[in-house]
């Protein structure tokens, strides 16, 4: 049976398929438009999103998409071509600032205000000729709320559903990015992670997800959580598209300065190549499995794909590390410090340039200033739902010292020398590696509002509180459910990743399509 036969809405399902470079291809053969690839999508949404599986992952369309994809045909009928994504729609996640959609990070408290700019990545996206086709659902303020939570819910878009089982948690932060990406509602999403909000639902729902070194994209224009660990990155359904799309993302660097000087990473020399990093030759790399507590053995089946494919890098040409011990395990107690003290300072600057005019003309409420007029907004706004979603994390974070706080120096410090010096960098060094493995999580759990997410283990806390890069690669399934392999490497070296990703994802051939199932099939 054909795709399209089961695809929950067969008109779109040709060009749901097709990956971001291959539409570019068709846009640039003049076969198809980008009016018309932009106008089938939008109805992809509305028949898949809003009706339908319902998947909830899109919370506002650019109502004058089309339009843009109009102008930007004319453009290249013209002969101006801004570059490989012209005229490819992206779906943006809703905590980044875009002019006429806003920024809610999923809270009640700035649905409906404006953001007087563009997110730096927002502008460099338009000016590269993507078409942002809407903002997408997440776990509300990237899941920095409170416990327990369920991923992908938030108050203003309820709960995103995974297309692969409609009962199954799309993994979080950056829900509705991986989820809508995942069912073709657009070939190309962003997200944002501080500890696995991309590389957490793009294993969840089957998508390549990059999360770069802190820094190397701007965080200028995002609803932040922490300077030390936030980073925009790409979501995307194959490794080529993600390195595309990194290429622009990069780009949004506010003039080549970092935002941020809450760490001391900088920037690299030079610009490494995303697009060229693409390779099936692994000749001459070393890659490491990690097998240290907490990053395999809690998920029998999920070791065993990932297991075979290790063959799939040594047929690329790698050279494979099988046991790599001695990782360590990060502290989370330190890492909560840190988290709620930069969540503190920068919320708060970044309401206040948000809502420098106070109140918007015409409107009844004042805006929100500080996280605790977020705080009193939730107690008092009934669909904020805190007797099913606590503020607890939020409360804690209001509590927290400033940023000269000697508690959270000596937190953050300590943080970086168990992740980078005497982690990633000591591991890498003494074994000779060019990157790590180990399994991105177990395949996706159940959502539950009362007892909230239930995941077992997963790898991506190392790189995140690093500040280094990491990668989720789809390698295979569980009863029907995607199942990724996360890399990580040294800072600024995600051309390295990519380079081993795209040589193993051609060797697997693998490519999760969502079955938007009410729920898997019980054997009885």
């Amino acid at each position: 049976m054909r795709d399209d036969e089961t695809d929950p809405h067969p008109p779109s399902a040709e060009l749901a398929r097709l990956s971001a470079g291959a539409l570019a291809r068709l846009l640039s053969a003049g076969t198809l438009t980008s009016a018309e690839l932009t106008s089938t999508l939008l109805q992809r949404v509305e028949a898949i999103d809003r009706s339908g599986p319902r998947l909830r992952s899109v919370l506002r369309l650019n109502e004058g998409a089309v339009d843009d994809a109009s102008a930007l045909d004319a453009e290249r009928r013209s002969g101006r071509l801004r570059g490989p994504l012209h005229g490819v729609p992206v779906l943006v996640k809703d905590n980044v600032d875009t002019i006429g959609l806003g920024a809610t990070a999923g809270s009640l408290a700035l649905e409906g205000l404006p953001v007087a700019a563009d997110a730096v990545l927002v502008s460099e996206l338009r000016a590269a000729g993507a078409i942002i086709l809407g903002k997408t659902n997440l776990s509300e303020w990237a899941n920095f709320r409170g416990r327990p939570s369920a991923s992908g819910w938030s108050a203003v878009g309820n709960q995103t559903r995974n297309p692969f089982a409609l009962n199954r948690s799309p993994g979080g932060s950056s829900s509705g990015s991986g989820a809508g990406v995942a069912a073709g509602l657009a070939p190309l999403g962003v997200g944002t992670e501080t500890d696995g909000s991309i590389l957490c639902p793009a294993a969840a729902c089957g998508l390549v997800g990059i999360k770069p070194t802190v820094g190397l994209v701007s965080q200028s224009g995002i609803i932040p959580i922490s300077a030390s660990q936030d980073t925009a990155g790409p979501m995307a359904r194959s490794v080529e598209d993600a390195a595309a799309l990194l290429e622009v993302l990069v780009s949004a660097t506010s003039g080549g300065s970092r935002v941020s000087t809450a760490d001391p990473l900088g920037r690299p020399a030079t610009r490494a190549g995303y697009a060229d990093a693409i390779s099936n030759d692994l000749r001459g790399l070393r890659v490491g499995l990690v097998r240290d507590d907490g990053y395999f053995g809690y998920h029998p089946e999920t070791d065993g794909i990932v297991a075979s494919a290790l063959g799939a890098f040594r047929e690329a040409g790698a050279d494979v590390v099988e046991s790599v011990t001695g990782i360590g395990t990060p502290q989370h107690a330190d890492e909560m410090t840190v988290l709620c003290t930069e969540f503190k300072a920068g919320l708060g600057a970044y309401l206040a340039q948000r809502f420098a005019g106070g109140r918007e003309p015409g409107r009844h409420r004042a805006m929100p200033r500080s996280l605790d007029d977020v705080i009193a907004f939730n107690e008092a706004t009934a669909g904020e739902r805190v007797d099913l979603f606590p503020q607890d994390v939020l409360i804690r974070a209001a509590a927290s010292g400033d940023l000269d706080d000697p508690a959270y120096l000596a937190a953050r410090s300590a943080n970086h020398r168990r992740t980078r010096e005497d982690g990633i960098d000591a591991v890498c060094a003494r074994l000779g590696l060019d990157a790590l493995v180990a399994p991105t999580m177990a395949p996706a759990w159940m959502i539950d509002h009362v007892n909230g997410d239930s995941h077992f283990g997963a790898s991506w806390s190392h790189a995140a509180i690093a500040g280094y890069p990491s990668l989720n690669l789809p390698i295979g399934e569980v009863r029907g459910l995607p199942v990724g392999l996360a890399l990580w490497g040294r800072a600024f070296t995600e051309a390295t990743l990519i380079r081993i990703a795209s040589a193993v994802e051609g060797q697997l051939s693998y490519r999760p399509v969502p079955t938007y199932r009410p729920a898997l099939d019980v054997v009885t």
